[in-house]
């Protein structure tokens, strides 16, 4: 009696499965991003340029000890008075800027002995070795939410108006910029930059002692 053959698989249509599971994968699966601090890097300069003379009083000191102490203008200080005494200093006005002026926008006590201008003012931060990671980015945290709620204020300042329902108007400036970022908005962005140019982002980051 012969032998039936065994029926052939059809196998023509693995290669369409199998394509349409890769799709599957890729749209669901999610990728985790590394967190870090965004920083803008300063162009390279190869001009034998003499550095600027800071003025103390325009240098306001953050240290993080290898205990984790804060010490701001060589006195400890709480994480939760950081963000404060960074306000008052940035937002000082006690004199002038570079070119003569005179900060008309700042609430500040225009102290002697603080800030003259916030173009002037520069925030200098340094940690340990040994300081721990957390602590780190919570100091940081802390300098850039200064700098936030003083754009933000300037930003409610000048351009309410066209954020009537924004609780904060320069986050939906940059939230509007990011939804559109494929088309230039001119005006939009002249905006960012007018309130980023009141209070400019001068964040200083010391290298660690080598022990």
């Amino acid at each position: 009696m012969a032998k039936r053959a065994a029926p052939e698989v059809n196998a023509g249509s693995m290669a369409d499965i199998a394509f349409l599971l890769l799709i599957f994968f890729l749209v669901t699966t999610t990728i985790e991003k590394d967190k870090g601090l965004l920083r803008s890097l300063p162009p390279i300069d190869d001009s034998q340029v003499e550095p600027p003379i800071i003025k103390q009083k325009n240098l306001f000191t953050v240290l993080i000890n290898r205990n984790n102490q804060l010490l701001v203008e060589e006195e400890q200080m709480d994480i939760s008075d950081l963000r404060q005494a960074a306000i008052d200093f940035l937002d000082n006005g006690g004199s002038t800027n570079a070119a003569g002026e005179s900060c008309t926008y700042c609430q500040g006590k225009g102290l002697a002995d603080s800030s003259d201008h916030p173009d002037k003012a520069i925030i200098s931060m340094k940690h340990d070795r040994e300081t721990s990671y957390e602590q780190y980015m919570d100091v940081q945290n802390e300098l850039v939410a200064a700098y936030n709620f003083l754009r933000e204020r300037e930003a409610a300042r000048l351009y309410r108006k066209y954020y009537p329902n924004a609780d904060k108007v320069f986050t939906a400036m940059l939230e509007e910029k990011e939804k559109n970022q494929y088309s230039k908005d001119e005006v939009l962005n002249e905006r960012i930059e007018t309130v980023k140019k009141l209070f400019p982002m001068k964040l200083s980051e010391a290298e660690p002692d080598k022990n």
